[in-house]
């Protein structure tokens, strides 16, 4: 007698074209219990182009200003995604399982070295968003894995419009491969808790259109 197989989990879903969607997933993470320690940690994925710092920006605002640390500060150059996931658990998730404040150091794309120490306040809830934000080591300390979504044609259209689109082209061959090595290892969307579809290209400018990075604005160590 074969053993029965148990049916698909389905994972909740939420369009960026419904009203006020950012309200309605900041209440469910709010409800989401905290798994490192006092702390609620949300990651944001999703593949290149998907809109994730745009969502992570919204989702904060509808959070009261929570903060977000985004993994395009913590990659170490082109070659570098695989390697942001152990410094966002060294650096920000570890210690915040602590009660401790994370501390982590923005790497400077154009210098090619990461800066000085910086630090985050965490009140209740964390945001880190990139590609990589779902790794498996990461898991345990997440309330929640987010997944956000979009048509390959929107991601191309917004990877091409995007502020650091002409930096960016050269390494889009090599960036896309690491992402599929990633995702095909650590499977994010698999485990994700909430689906975020976003179909939309219309994102407004969230990257510095000198270096490229997100405008984040946490202030160095000290400067609290």
């Amino acid at each position: 007698m074969c053993a029965s197989v148990p049916p698909p989990t389905t994972v909740p879903t939420v369009s960026t074209t419904a009203p006020d969607w950012p309200a309605a997933v900041a209440a469910a993470l709010r409800r989401r219990p905290a798994r490192a320690g006092a702390y609620r940690a949300v990651a944001i994925e999703g593949r290149s182009g998907s809109g994730k710092t745009r969502t992570a920006g919204l989702l904060a605002e509808a959070l009261g200003g929570a903060p977000v640390i985004h993994l395009d500060d913590l990659y170490p150059g082109w070659e570098g995604l695989a390697a942001a996931a152990p410094l966002l658990l060294r650096w920000v998730l570890e210690p915040l399982a602590r009660g401790e404040a994370p501390q982590w150091r923005r790497y400077d794309w154009e210098r090619g070295v990461f800066g000085p120490w910086r630090r985050t306040r965490v009140d209740d809830l964390l945001l880190v968003e990139g590609c990589g934000a779902g790794a498996a080591p990461l898991r345990p300390l997440l309330s929640a894995l987010v997944w956000v979504d979009a048509p390959a044609e929107a991601r191309s259209r917004r990877l091409r419009t995007r502020a650091d689109a002409a930096a960016y082209a050269p390494h889009m061959a090599r960036w896309a491969r690491q992402e599929a090595v990633f995702y095909r290892a650590h499977r994010p969307r698999e485990h994700a808790d909430l689906l975020i579809d976003n179909p939309l290209t219309e994102d407004p400018q969230t990257e510095d259109p000198l270096t490229g990075n997100p405008l984040t604005g946490d202030p160095p160590i000290g400067d609290d």
